[in-house]
């Protein structure tokens, strides 16, 4: 189930933001693109989720396990997508944030992959809280199960860590990449911070336009 770009270009007002560039992710391994602020990073993610916004442009081929995802919409192309901010709905519980993105089904069976979601996550029977009573790496994990819940087949990372401070960022990032790893999902990472880069992982460098291995 790799995630595949073949000769993939971001433009932006008649110039290459992002020359032409392929790249394979295979199943449970994050690849992290640095770069610049303005770079983008952020917009080729934008890209591959669907929902890249005027005035850019892009071309070149995307595929997941061998699946043209060109022109579909991104509710069809199964991405799952980390922010900076958690984007957790203030006006519901955390169960109610997880339950919202995961394919329809029994109550029951739902309910259950829930509470098994929320005790990977060391939150046990945080289920009727509300996320304004959540610390902020509680936020952020209950942001990946939501994300793990909708069943993705790829996910895409845009500085998940930042705002939290060095301690938490460590323990998450392990927690994160653990996740990706064991669920065989590819994935892409774009951040400024080379402690985010997982153990062994490619560093891939995006300046001037240009990606290239670190």
């Amino acid at each position: 189930m790799a995630l595949t770009l073949e000769q993939v270009s971001i433009g932006l007002a008649g110039r290459q933001l992002i020359r032409p560039v392929s790249l394979v992710i295979a199943p449970g391994e994050t690849v992290t693109l640095m770069g610049a602020s303005g770079s983008g990073k952020s917009t080729l993610l934008s890209f591959l989720a669907g929902d890249l916004a005027s005035p850019f442009t892009a071309a070149g081929a995307v595929s997941l396990a061998g699946v043209a995802l060109d022109g579909l919409p991104p509710e069809k192309r199964r991405i799952g997508r980390l922010f900076q901010d958690d984007l957790l709905f203030p006006h519901l519980t955390v169960a109610e944030n997880l339950l919202f993105g995961m394919p329809r089904g029994a109550r029951a069976k739902r309910m259950a992959k829930v509470a098994a979601a929320l005790a990977e996550a060391d939150l046990p029977g945080f289920g009727d809280r509300p996320p304004h009573t959540l610390s902020g790496g509680q936020r952020a994990r209950v942001a990946l199960m939501r994300a793990l819940l909708a069943e993705p087949r790829a996910m895409l990372l845009d500085e998940p860590f930042n705002k939290l401070d060095a301690e938490l960022r460590q323990s998450l990032r392990g927690f994160v990449f653990g996740h990706i790893a064991a669920r065989r999902i590819p994935c892409l990472m774009v951040t400024h911070d080379l402690a985010d880069v997982p153990l062994g992982g490619r560093l891939l460098l995006l300046k001037e336009g240009a990606v290239s291995h670190a």
